[in-house]
């Protein structure tokens, strides 16, 4: 598949390191500038582009910057991009430590999911923002395999199955969270994020998050 990637940080890097390692054809483009991911180009063989081009062509759009960052993405971001593009977000809102207060999320209840795809104009999947960066490259395992992780993955079909087809490429088994009205289940502070384990471990902690946001991360 053709998978474009905005943000060259540890998840979207490890990311590129893993997908162009599966044969996918990934360009990847970070604030920076393309110039600024040569390394990681030469490491890869994935194709440095401006942030303007990431999703020219992809079946497969993954958004890894701060939240922030999210309403000065480029206007159109996703012209050019295949008709049915599965756009993965995986994002955190951290008011306190990054991010600023965001009234939309603490006032409307937009789960910080909901607010990017309103940002985007867009549906998104939410996956990989409760995962270690370092877990993509040293964990993943054969379908099938008794230890294999499991992720959680919260959106809308197809392009949910999408996503899920593709982190099972990756090495690891999901959990359905629901739509991302239901992301909520996975935010940080809740008892999936950072989890490490199988299917079962994980649809329990989903069953077991609050809806409530933790005062930790409040703006």
């Amino acid at each position: 598949m053709k998978i474009g990637i905005i943000g060259a940080g540890n998840i979207g890097g490890n990311l590129t390191r893993r997908l162009t390692a599966l044969g996918h054809d990934v360009s990847v483009a970070n604030s920076r500038g393309p110039q600024t991911l040569t390394e990681l180009a030469e490491e890869t063989g994935a194709t440095p582009v401006a942030v303007e081009e990431a999703a020219k062509g992809a079946e497969v759009v993954v958004i890894t910057i701060p939240v922030k960052a999210v309403p000065n993405l480029p206007s159109g971001i996703l012209d050019g991009a295949a008709a049915d593009v599965a756009v993965i977000d995986t994002n955190n809102y951290y008011p306190q430590q990054r991010d600023g207060r965001i009234a939309a999320i603490e006032d409307e209840g937009l789960t910080e999911s909901g607010w990017t795809e309103r940002q985007i104009g867009h549906p998104v999947v939410k996956a990989f923002n409760g995962t270690y960066a370092q877990d993509i490259l040293d964990r993943p395992l054969p379908a099938g395999d008794p230890d294999r992780m499991a992720l959680p993955v919260a959106g809308d079909e197809p392009a949910k199955a999408k996503v899920r087809a593709l982190i099972d490429e990756l090495g690891f088994d999901t959990v359905d969270t629901g739509g991302i009205a239901d992301s909520w289940r996975q935010q940080p502070d809740t008892p999936v994020y950072g989890l490490r384990a199988g299917t079962e471990a994980v649809a329990k902690a989903l069953t077991e998050a609050s809806p409530e946001r933790p005062a930790t991360f409040r703006g």
